[in-house]
C-alpha cells in the first residue's frame, strides 16, 4: 500500500498526490481531469476496544497510500427483498470503515473551490459511500469539490448502551467533518465553504448536525433530502439492543457485545430489523437525545433562536415518498383494502385533523384510500417538520422543494430516494436505473444537479427562500407517454 515519497502533486504516471495530516495519499485522475481519491481514513478501525467507542484519530503512515478504491463499509445487513432490486448497497469487506472519498478539479492547495459534503442515507442501518449513484465526477466537473463519508450503523453506530456513548454514528460524522475542515484545502478546497447534504437518514443525521455543538463551525450551508430533524424516544432504541442481548444470550452492555463475533452480530442484528416498525412508531435504531451529541429535540432547537441561525438552509421532498415504502412490499394494496379505514389510521399517526383530510383530498381528487393514508404519513414524517424548520424565524433563508418526476419502475411514482441520480447527475450509472427505469429526463438531472451547485457556491439555489406559504419550488420534468403521467400533473400539495 506504501511506496517512498517522490513529491506532492504528482506521482508515477502523473497520478495526484496529496499530503493530508496523516500522510500522503495517492489518487487517480480521470478522463474529464478531474482527481478522485478513495478510502482515506478519517479515523481509526472500529474494532476491538473501540467497537462502541467514539472515534479516534487514524494511525500515521509512511510513504504513499493508494487512494484508488473505495474503503471497506461499515459492518450492515443487506437490504431484503424487494428493496435490493431497487436500492444499490454494495459491501466491501475489510475493518477500515470509517474513510472519505474525495473528488476535486484541482487537487492543490490555493484553489478554494466550494466543498459539498454527502451523508448516505438507508435508516441508519444501510448504506455507504460507494454506493454507484453517489459518484462525485459532475460536482467536480463543475468546480466543487464532493466529499463523500462512511459512519458506523446500526447497532454498531446507535445502539444505546449504559458503556458507551450515545450517537457513535453521528460522532463519526462530526469526525469526519473535523478531517475536511483540516486537510481539504490540499486537495484544493475551501475549508470555510462547506456544504452538508444528505438524504433520508443522512438528512435526520444532519438536522442534528446542525443541533449539535460540536460539531458548530464546521459547515456553512446545509441540503435536507427527504429526511427531517429528530430523535427518538431513547426506550425505543434500548429495546432493539434489549432484544439483541436476548436473542445473543448476553447483557445489553457494549463490554458484552464486544466480544461477540461481527457475523453473530449482525445476524441478531438483522433478526429484530425484521420485528421493528419504525414508520409505525415502533423501535428502531436512530438518533437520541444525549448531552454530549444532541441535547434536547433539534427540530426544536432549530425552529427556536439563535442555534444554527447564520446556516442557509435546502429542504425538500419528493411527492410520493411512501411508495418505496408501502409500494414494493404489496402493503400499498393491503391498505387500499382496509378502505376509510386506512384513511383513519394514517390520519391519527399523523396526528391530523379531519379537516386536514378534507384539505388533502381537494387537492387529490381522484387519490384512493391508500395514497390519502401515504400522503399523511409523509406529511407527519417529512413535509410538516421541513415546513416547520423552513418557516422558524432565523436570519439565514431556507429554500424549499418538491421533486414530482414520476419513475418509470410501475407503482414507484415520485418515490422516496428517486430524485438522487438527478442531484447527482448519475443517470447513466446502471444503478440510478434500478429506481428510475429507463429513459430519465437528461434535462432535469441538469436543471436540479445545476441548484445543489449553485446553492454550494452562493448559497441560493436559484428560486426565492420561502416565505411561510406558497408551494416550494417543483421539480417534474417531462413525463409524456408514461403510465404515470397524470401523478406528475398534480398540484404540490398544500
Amino acid at each position: 500500500m506504501n511506496a517512498d515519497v517522490d513529491d506532492i502533486g504528482a506521482g508515477s504516471g502523473g497520478r495526484p498526490r496529496v499530503r493530508t495530516a496523516a500522510g500522503v495519499v495517492e489518487g487517480r485522475t480521470g478522463a474529464d481531469g478531474t482527481a478522485v481519491f478513495r478510502g482515506i481514513p478519517y479515523a481509526a478501525p472500529p474494532v476491538g476496544a473501540l467497537r462502541f467507542a467514539a472515534p479516534a484519530p487514524p494511525p500515521a503512515w509512511d510513504g504513499v497510500r493508494q487512494a484508488t478504491a473505495f474503503g471497506p463499509t461499515a459492518p450492515k445487513v443487506p437490504y431484503a427483498a424487494p428493496f435490493a432490486t431497487l436500492l444499490a448497497d454494495p459491501e466491501i469487506p475489510g475493518d477500515d470503515c470509517l474513510s472519505v472519498n474525495v473528488w476535486t478539479p484541482d487537487p492543490a492547495p490555493g484553489a478554494r473551490l466550494p466543498v459539498m459534503v454527502w451523508i448516505h442515507g438507508g435508516a441508519l442501518t444501510r448504506g455507504s459511500s460507494a454506493v454507484p449513484v453517489y459518484d462525485g465526477s459532475a460536482f467536480a466537473r463543475d468546480g466543487v469539490v464532493l466529499v463523500s463519508l462512511n459512519y458506523r450503523l446500526g447497532v454498531l453506530g446507535y445502539g444505546l448502551f449504559p458503556d458507551a456513548p450515545a450517537n457513535r454514528g453521528l460522532l463519526d460524522q462530526i469526525a469526519a467533518l473535523h478531517w475536511v475542515r483540516d486537510n481539504i484545502e490540499a486537495f484544493g478546497g475551501d475549508p470555510a465553504r462547506v456544504t452538508v447534504f444528505g438524504e433520508s437518514a443522512g438528512a435526520i443525521s444532519i438536522g442534528s448536525l446542525l443541533a449539535a455543538p460540536r460539531a458548530a463551525g464546521l459547515f456553512a450551508r446545509a441540503v435536507l433530502q427527504s429526511g427531517a430533524p429528530e430523535v427518538l424516544p431513547r426506550e425505543k432504541v434500548r429495546t432493539m439492543v434489549r432484544r439483541m442481548a436476548s436473542l445473543l444470550k448476553v447483557e445489553a452492555t457494549a463490554e458484552a457485545f464486544t466480544a461477540i463475533g461481527m457475523r453473530d452480530l449482525l445476524a441478531a442484528q438483522g433478526a429484530v430489523l425484521r420485528r421493528s416498525g419504525a414508520l409505525l412508531g415502533g423501535p428502531a435504531f436512530g438518533l437520541v437525545s444525549d448531552p454530549a451529541t444532541v441535547p434536547g429535540d433539534p427540530l426544536d432547537a432549530l425552529a427556536g433562536a439563535g442555534v444554527s441561525g447564520d446556516v442557509p438552509l435546502l429542504l425538500g421532498w419528493t411527492s410520493e415518498e411512501y411508495r418505496l415504502w408501502l409500494a414494493p412490499t404489496g402493503a400499498l394494496r393491503l391498505l387500499g383494502r382496509l378502505g376509510p379505514l386506512a384513511v383513519t389510521l394514517g390520519r391519527l399517526r399523523a396526528d391530523k385533523d379531519r379537516a386536514a383530510v378534507r384539505t388533502l383530498r381537494a387537492a387529490l381528487p381522484g387519490a384512493g384510500a391508500a395514497e390519502l393514508a401515504g400522503h399523511l404519513l409523509t406529511d407527519r414524517l417529512l413535509r410538516d417538520p421541513l415546513r416547520r424548520l423552513a418557516g422558524a424565524r432565523r436570519p439565514a433563508p431556507s429554500f424549499l422543494y418538491e421533486f414530482a418526476w414520476p419513475s418509470g419502475v410501475p407503482g414507484l411514482g415520485a418515490c422516496h430516494a428517486l430524485e438522487l441520480g438527478f442531484v447527482f447527475d448519475t443517470l447513466g450509472v446502471p444503478e440510478t436505473s434500478w429506481l428510475a427505469g429507463p429513459d430519465a429526463p437528461q434535462a432535469l438531472a441538469d436543471e436540479m444537479h445545476a441548484a445543489w451547485v449553485r446553492f454550494a457556491v452562493t448559497g441560493d439555489p436559484g428560486w426565492a427562500a420561502w416565505n411561510g406559504e406558497g408551494p416550494p419550488k417543483r421539480f417534474d420534468g417531462p413525463s409524456a407517454g408514461r403510465a404515470e403521467a397524470a401523478w406528475a400533473t398534480r398540484p404540490a400539495l398544500p
